[in-house]
């Protein structure tokens, strides 16, 4: 078992003048893959090392396996840590790397090499073990320091953010490995990144984090189609989703008056915005749930005409840039045909794939 568990933890500097995590209450599962995404300091790689024991706990309480480990040093947490610089030793062999922390143990000859050799197998690694780091690709020494991890057979394995060193194409390459190496070891795993693309496809279930403060723990099905609030709809979807200022009103049937377009509110949404007739709300339109009148009917949507200050093509689909009510806003559809700037798009919305929010509180409605 590798539960882990925060209890009201909080995480302060300079004695106490700076909070980084008020109070933090969290329970990740045994063997799942848990990912913390957010913005660049909002807490997530603070998480992340205090779980490692790596920073110290300000309060509340932090358990692995229903055992507290507030003072329990690093070395006796039974984890293993990948970081996002590799961290590997220049002079020594890939083998030798990897077995470092064990010849540390000492832990007999044979066994080392049994480990060694198990997890060179699994990672691909067997053709390199003579190699110093210099002489891999930053993929391959990536794939080094997870096997390094791995031979020490922990709990818990943490990965703070180790693909952002890597291009493109090698980050997809390493999201999809770790992910089946998860799913080969079936031990807790713990990853830090900011990227919510890699969130999105390797987790079972995300925290979304702002300011030290979690805003949604859930799968990533849930995040991307019930979002709690307008951060989390923002943070997850690429590109992000768009928002309109509008206002709810009862003439003819519900309807969302806002500047350029009027969506008519769907029986199936009616109900959840009674409260809000004659109100402020906001509306969130994810860029792919725009679609061009040559898609689909138009029976049952709301139109808009806007004007393309960008096209972006993409291959199959292109992001259209425009502006409405003064803020930008972006629509994805298939790319039949070329878009040139200033061309007047006809947009169609299917009111069931709206988002709706309150506007005081950002809070789903």
């Amino acid at each position: 078992m590798a539960t882990i568990t925060f209890r009201n933890v909080a995480k302060s500097f300079d004695n106490g003048k700076f909070t980084v995590i008020p109070d933090l209450s969290l329970e990740i599962k045994d063997k799942e893959f848990v990912v913390l995404v957010g913005p660049s300091g909002c807490g997530k790689s603070t998480t992340l090392r205090m779980i490692a024991g790596l920073e110290d706990i300000s309060g509340g309480e932090l358990f692995i396996d229903e055992k507290v480990v507030n003072d329990i040093p690093p070395k006796d947490r039974d984890i293993a840590m990948v970081f996002q610089s590799y961290a590997l030793y220049p002079h020594m062999t890939v083998y030798k790397n990897m077995a470092f922390a064990l010849k540390l143990k000492k832990m007999p000859k044979k066994e080392i090499e049994e480990k060694v050799m198990w997890a060179a197998k699994i990672l691909d690694l067997e053709p390199y073990l003579d190699r110093r780091p210099r002489a891999l690709s930053g993929g391959q020494r990536q794939r080094v320091a997870l096997g390094r991890a791995m031979v020490r057979n922990p709990k818990v394995f943490l990965l703070d953010e180790p693909l952002s060193n890597l291009d493109a194409k090698l980050r997809t390459e390493m999201r999809s490995q770790i992910t089946m190496l998860h799913k080969k070891l079936q031990t807790t795993f713990v990853y830090v990144t900011h990227d919510q693309t890699e969130a999105m496809t390797m987790a079972d279930r995300i925290v979304v984090m702002d300011k030290g403060v979690i805003q949604q723990f859930d799968t990533p099905q849930k995040l991307y189609n019930e979002p709690a609030n307008m951060f989390v709809a923002g943070f997850i979807g690429s590109p992000q989703m768009n928002f309109f200022d509008a206002r709810l009103e009862n003439a003819n049937g519900l309807k969302a008056k806002s500047v350029g377009f009027e969506l008519e509110i769907p029986k199936s949404k009616a109900a959840f915005l009674s409260d809000y007739i004659n109100k402020n709300i906001v509306l969130g339109i994810r860029p792919e749930h725009f679609i061009s009148p040559d898609e689909a009917f138009e029976k049952g949507s709301c139109s808009l005409t806007v004007s393309a200050e960008l096209a972006e093509m993409t291959g199959s689909e292109t992001n259209i840039h425009f502006e409405l009510d003064g803020k930008r806003h972006i629509a994805r559809i298939k790319s039949d045909k070329k878009i040139n700037r200033g061309d007047k798009i006809k947009l169609l919305v299917d009111p069931e794939t709206v988002h709706f929010f309150d506007k005081e509180t950002s809070l789903a409605i």
